[in-house]
């Protein structure tokens, strides 16, 4: 069977066993530009709410060294040291709270897409994995093509964009040429904003579209057909035959108990052929009288058979039996609707024992 042909056979859509079975093996749909741009929009809003802090940090920091620029001593390694160890120091103070919201904030796209799962069958030892013809297989077969094609698409559409917004703000650039030393970290922080902006949105866009084409396409390819999904029911539920012939054998064992069990009854009561009723009473234990076994046809001629060989006394009431039979259970007392008929037959073996 081709693809296609096999394609064209799963029309049945994936069962919640499918779906959990795919989620364990780490099979799950996720965009790996989803994270990114999560990261971006934190970015951004970090940017958007510190803007007021930021801006007047780095145009004191910075503006002071361009501003007094020619005094600034520079004599030996000791002073080139020293003033590199400050423009990082304020670098570092601006970068890592925003690194660490784009951190976050990937992290969290993460969590979105799905809870991470630990997939073994991923991670274990895979010789396929460094062979070089799977890997090359990979990098330049029909798969390894499209995904080429889709990122340099996905890079040219966010260059276009970027590339846009430069020549809607070449007015800052220009103004940047002019501006006092003191104003270029406002005018870059400003071009920040803007780029990241165009970036959030045009990244975030491609992203929620490679997102929802991704959990289509995962769906798609979960599908099953309808052998599958039989066969799949059939492990759920268990095979029909294997099923029966359990239900049988835990038949068969609960009528090997309830034969064994006539020996201790006080009466059977039985029609002639087709219902037979096992009772123990015994004063001295208490309680109603106890059902041991109850069967009907070959069971029930079973049960007669045994008490007439241990010489138990069978009473053949035909309508009282009929009755019994549908609401006793093994192994309990007598409903209390039967206390009374069954109370005379015992009190006709008290007297029959008495003479």
């Amino acid at each position: 069977m081709t693809d296609s042909e096999d394609a064209e056979a799963r029309t049945e859509e994936p069962t919640e066993k499918k779906i959990h079975d795919a989620l364990e093996k780490g099979n799950t749909p996720v965009s790996r530009d989803f994270p990114v741009m999560a990261g971006f929009f934190s970015f951004l809003l970090c940017l958007g709410f510190a803007l007021d802090r930021i801006v007047p940090q780095l145009a004191g920091a910075f503006g002071l060294i361009m501003e007094n620029a020619g005094g600034i001593p520079l004599k030996n390694g000791a002073d080139s040291y020293k003033l590199g160890g400050y423009v990082l120091t304020e670098t570092f103070a601006f970068l890592a709270p925003l690194l660490g919201v784009i951190l976050l904030g990937g992290l969290a796209g993460t969590f979105v897409q799905g809870a991470p799962r630990i997939a073994f069958e991923r991670i274990a030892p895979d010789l396929s994995r460094i062979s070089i013809r799977s890997g090359w297989t990979r990098l330049f077969g029909i798969h390894g093509l499209i995904e080429l094609l889709k990122t340099v698409a996905k890079l040219g559409i966010v260059g276009g964009a970027i590339a846009f917004s430069l020549v809607v703000d070449r007015g800052l650039l220009t103004d940047a040429l002019r501006t006092e030393p003191r104003n270029l970290p406002g005018l870059a922080v400003t071009l920040l904003v803007h780029l990241t902006a165009i970036v959030c949105l045009t990244g975030g866009v491609l992203a929620l579209a490679e997102l929802t084409w991704s959990r289509f396409k995962w769906r798609r390819d979960l599908r099953m057909s309808r052998q599958e999904l039989k066969e799949e029911i059939k492990q759920s539920e268990g095979d029909a035959f294997v099923k029966a012939r359990m239900r049988s054998l835990a038949q068969s064992r609960a009528r090997k108990r309830m034969i064994a069990a006539v020996p201790r009854a006080t009466l059977v009561i039985a029609n002639p052929t087709h219902f037979a009723i096992a009772l123990r009473y015994m004063r001295e234990e208490g309680g109603a009288p106890i059902v041991l076994a109850k069967g009907k046809d070959l069971i029930a001629l079973k049960i007669r058979e045994v008490a007439e060989q241990h010489n138990i006394a069978v009473f053949e009431k035909k309508e009282l039996v009929r009755a019994m039979y549908e609401q006793v259970e093994v192994d309990k007392m007598i409903p209390v609707e039967f206390f009374r008929p069954v109370a005379e037959l015992i009190h006709i073996l008290s007297r029959a024992a008495s003479r």
